[in-house]
Order: C-alpha cells, then sequence, then structure tokens
C-alpha cells in the first residue's frame, strides 16, 4: 500500500542541504508529490511531500533523511497523509487564485495582521507569501524605504466589494497601499504602459503653474481641484480655465518647464519598463509643450496632450481640438494597443484625476496613483503611500529582479 508523508526541516540554510535531503529520499525510490522552501534571516523553512512506493517501508526512508538532517544540523517532522487527504488537496487547484500586494514604507506587523485577517474573513486562504522589496538598513530614512509583501491566495470571496470595501479602509487607516488582482498569465507579459503627466508623472498641475505667473493661480486652481474631484465636466472647465491664461507671455512657459519636477519613482520606473521591452506613452489633459519635456527625460514612445495655442508671442487662451479628455485618453489607449498588436489585458494604465478614470477602467492594470478620493475608490488598484515605481510590485517584480 503506498504511504505519503510531509517532511518539514528547518534550521540554519546551508549549501548543498537540499541536494542531500532528496537524495536520500532517492535512495528510498521516494516520489516527490510537493517541495517548497523559504529562508528568512538564513534560517531555512523546507517542506516535501514524498510518496513511499509500495513494497518500500516509511520506517526506513525516515532513518535515512533523519540521519542526512541531524548531520546537517536540522530538525525534521514527520506527518502522515492519508490519501484522502491528498486528492482533497489536489482538488483544491481548481480555485481561483489572487495576488494581494501590501505596499508601504516601512512592513510592520499590525499591517500584516489586518491584511491577514481580512482574506481569512473573506473564505481566502494564504499559499505564499513572499517579500518583494529588497533588504533595507535599520537606519534608512523613512522618504527613502519601501516595503512590499506579496500573498498569494486561493478560493472565490463571496462580496468581493465587501473584500475590496475593507481593504479600502485598512489602507487609510494604517497608511499602505493594498492592491488586488485576479492571478493570471497577463500579469506578466503586460507591455503598454500609459500615464497622465499632470500630477503623476510630474509634481504638479501645470494649467495652476501657468495661472500662478498670470496672476490667478487660486482662482484656476478652485477650478482645477474640482475637476480632478469630478464635480466638473472636464471638457468645459479646460476651456473656462485655459481663457483665463489669455494673452500669457510665451517665455513664461520655458520658466515653468525648467522648474517642474518628475514623481518619486518615475525614473526608476521607465527604465524598468524599458528593459523590461514596454512601450509607453503619455495621455494627458495637459500640454503638448511640457509633455514633449517629459517625454524627453523618461524615454517615452508616444505622447497626447492639449495643443497650447500661441499667437504673436502670447497664449491666446483658444483651446485646440481634440480635447484630450477621460474619453480621448480611452480611445487613445484602445488604439494604441491595437497598433502594438496587443489586448487591453496587456494594458497598464496610471492616473490621479477624475478624467483618467475611462482608461484606468479599460486598461488590465489600472492604477490610481495619489489620487482623489473619488478615483482611489472607482479604480481597482491605488498606490499612495510609495512612489511610481511601487506599480512593479502589482506586476510581482522583486526589486533584485532589476536596476532599483
Amino acid at each position: 500500500m503506498r504511504e505519503i508523508v510531509l517532511i518539514n526541516i528547518t534550521g540554519a540554510d546551508r549549501p548543498g542541504l537540499t541536494a542531500a535531503i532528496t537524495g536520500a529520499l532517492a535512495r528510498c525510490g521516494a516520489g516527490i508529490l510537493d517541495i517548497g522552501q523559504a529562508v528568512v534571516h538564513n534560517t531555512l523553512s523546507f517542506g516535501i511531500l514524498a510518496e513511499v512506493p509500495a513494497g518500500s517501508e516509511l520506517s526506513i526512508l525516515q532513518k535515512e533523511v533523519l540521519f542526512v538532517a541531524h548531520g546537517l544540523g536540522q530538525q525534521v517532522r514527520f506527518t502522515a497523509v492519508s490519501e484522502a487527504e491528498y486528492e482533497a488537496w489536489v482538488a483544491d487547484q481548481g480555485k481561483p487564485r489572487y495576488i494581494v500586494t501590501l505596499m508601504t514604507r516601512r512592513v510592520t506587523a499590525a499591517q500584516l495582521e489586518r491584511v491577514s485577517a481580512i482574506t481569512a474573513r473573506h473564505g481566502l486562504e494564504i499559499d505564499q507569501i513572499d517579500r518583494l522589496s529588497g533588504r533595507l538598513s535599520l537606519d534608512t530614512p523613512e522618504e527613502r524605504s519601501k516595503g512590499c509583501i506579496e500573498f498569494s491566495v486561493r478560493g472565490e470571496p463571496a462580496d468581493p466589494a465587501a473584500l475590496r470595501a475593507e481593504f479600502l479602509l485598512a489602507a487609510q487607516e494604517l497608511n499602505v497601499d493594498i492592491g488586488f488582482q485576479f492571478d493570471t498569465l497577463f500579469r506578466r507579459i503586460r507591455r503598454l504602459a500609459v500615464f497622465d503627466m499632470d500630477s503623476t508623472l510630474i509634481e504638479a498641475e501645470v494649467i495652476d503653474e501657468l495661472a500662478k505667473a498670470a496672476g490667478i493661480g487660486e482662482q484656476v486652481a478652485a477650478i482645477t481641484e474640482r475637476a480632478m474631484r469630478g464635480e466638473l465636466d472636464f471638457r468645459a472647465s479646460f476651456k473656462e480655465r485655459l481663457a483665463l491664461l489669455k494673452g500669457l507671455p510665451e517665455d513664461v512657459l520655458a520658466e515653468i518647464g525648467a522648474s517642474l519636477r518628475l514623481t518619486e519613482g518615475a525614473e526608476v520606473l521607465f527604465a524598468e519598463l524599458k528593459r523590461l521591452g514596454y512601450k509607453t506613452a503619455i495621455l494627458s489633459g495637459g500640454f503638448s509643450y511640457f509633455a514633449r519635456q517629459v517625454q524627453q527625460k523618461l524615454g517615452i514612445d508616444y505622447v497626447f496632450a492639449n495643443e497650447l495655442e500661441i499667437v504673436d508671442g502670447k497664449v491666446t487662451g483658444v483651446a485646440v481640438e481634440p480635447i484630450v479628455d477621460g474619453q480621448r485618453k480611452a480611445d487613445l489607449l484602445r488604439q494604441l494597443a491595437e497598433q502594438e498588436g496587443l489586448s487591453l489585458e496587456q494594458t497598464i494604465a496610471v492616473g490621479d484625476g477624475a478624467n483618467d478614470l475611462p482608461m484606468l477602467g479599460l486598461a488590465g492594470l489600472g492604477v490610481a496613483f495619489r489620487a482623489k478620493p473619488l478615483v482611489r475608490q472607482s479604480a481597482r488598484q491605488a498606490i499612495s503611500n510609495l512612489g511610481l515605481d511601487g506599480i512593479l510590485y502589482l506586476l510581482g517584480y522583486r526589486d533584485r529582479d532589476g536596476i532599483r
């Protein structure tokens, strides 16, 4: 009769351990039904689900493994597994799988407890936990810290909306970002990423900066804020704000362009995306004059933004069609995906305002970045506590995989 045994090995990690243990099993003719290993601070946790073939004795296998493990300074625990238990475990592999990504400056036990409790409450079982962020010195400043823990879970939440609401609440209360996405092949084969510019790729709303130079900063900023929150129609508010800039001297544009700062993590993100073979684009309700400057800094492939009409060295205040609004962004995303021979599942869209929601909803991965509350609640994923390079964690990339 076949026997199945789960072998758990713990102790100090050392070279050759896996070969030595599997060698002991090989001498007994054992089959390997499952295997997993994790190392935390040079301490090993190693599990093997082994099948003892008919005609062999489990006691002999146990002696072989114990002898080898003892010589390597390891502790061993054996647990018998019935065929019924094994078959029930096999049947579980058909359940849906999801990825929960916790992103923060510094990971705490309270954050992990909250996330794992929410998943358990909604009937999801954690299969695997990985640290995606790199190792940090204890003296690393808070603003330079990055922590990311990825949970692989299985099951089907009875109420996905309630699960997401709990994650959003936890994120707000604990100053973390919590991603929740279906675990599919597309997660690692996305190849087109499109971005809003103002308050996403750069740390400013350019139209507000232009308004400050024209002496109407507060008036225009108030309209911008309402438009980004979704309280005003973007096209109408854009035309209203632009009209107020009539007569602004052209030389002001160069001064503002020189003062614009890239958002935290932008350079790292675009270097990685380029290395991974992505095509990238700016889809902006801002102005192409500034978008082309950002394009040059980050090596972006495509730019679609609004033209700032200038006549006789001054801004006319007239909106040039087509205006890049929310629907135009979604249409451009679809157009670029088709042009690159990609499905929409293979695309990423990132933005912060209400006018970004159409493209965030259309993309395979839509990310609300440091966004207004309405946008955070409406988008499927949100990042508010890390820089733009936190998007790489949602794709499953570890810091050690790339240039960071």
